[in-house]
């Protein structure tokens, strides 16, 4: 099978930014400081936050769960998109990441639509779940430790109502899911959820080739 995906050359991916991004300015100071820190590869692309951001407002979601926070820029991308009363529970266990994170979300205005839980991410969604969040959930996005990827999925499920949306960050994993040999646990995980989404009749279901591949999940009435 021949691929039909559009190489991504440094001049096309600056003109895609330059005639499609639309980023505030405080993601792209956002961006710009993270870009320098040791694990700046665990940030979502620019264009990835925007179409978050669009599926919001297309979705008219209210009630996000987001799995891993980092410095925060998924997470007040998607704020930003949020109405007024929207509500983002994020999920994170790093102190040290996450005082980024609310420093902006501060600054941008967005801090009293974003709850943030430091703790194991299993544990605050069986927390919310327990609390009576099942079904209460417009949309999930997963962008965590890759071994517990199954976990967060099934939560999540359990999280959002009928016709609510997951996203699932770093599915194609740099390419290394298609790479037979590749038997690490990082890799093992993410291509076994893969083929199990792929299966899943509780959802609909695409995967793009966006950023390190998003998987897109529509939860089944």
């Amino acid at each position: 099978m021949s691929s039909r995906i559009l190489q991504m050359t440094e001049a096309l991916y600056g003109y895609l930014h330059g005639v499609s991004l639309r980023e505030p300015e405080i993601l792209a100071r956002l961006r710009a400081e993270t870009a320098r820190h040791p694990r700046a590869g665990m940030q979502i692309s620019p264009e990835q936050g925007q179409f978050m951001r669009l599926l919001i407002e297309l979705l008219d979601v209210r009630r996000i769960v987001e799995i891993g926070v980092f410095t925060g820029y998924s997470g007040l991308s998607m704020a930003l998109a949020l109405p007024p009363d929207g509500k983002l529970i994020a999920c994170d266990v790093s102190e040290e990441f996450t005082q980024v994170a609310r420093r902006y979300w501060r600054e941008a205005g967005v801090a009293d639509r974003i709850e943030l839980r430091l703790a194991p991410a299993a544990e605050t969604l069986d927390r919310l779940i327990a609390d009576g969040g099942a079904g209460g959930f417009d949309l999930a996005f997963i962008d965590a430790d890759k071994e517990n990827y199954d976990a967060y999925y099934e939560k999540c499920l359990v999280l959002l109502r009928p016709g609510g949306v997951l996203l699932i960050d770093n599915v194609l994993w740099s390419g290394r899911v298609a790479r037979p040999e590749d038997t690490s646990r990082d890799t093992t995980a993410l291509r076994a959820l893969n083929e199990k989404l792929h299966r899943d009749e509780r959802i609909s279901l695409s995967m793009l080739p966006v950023g390190d591949g998003l998987t897109i999940a529509r939860k089944r009435p």
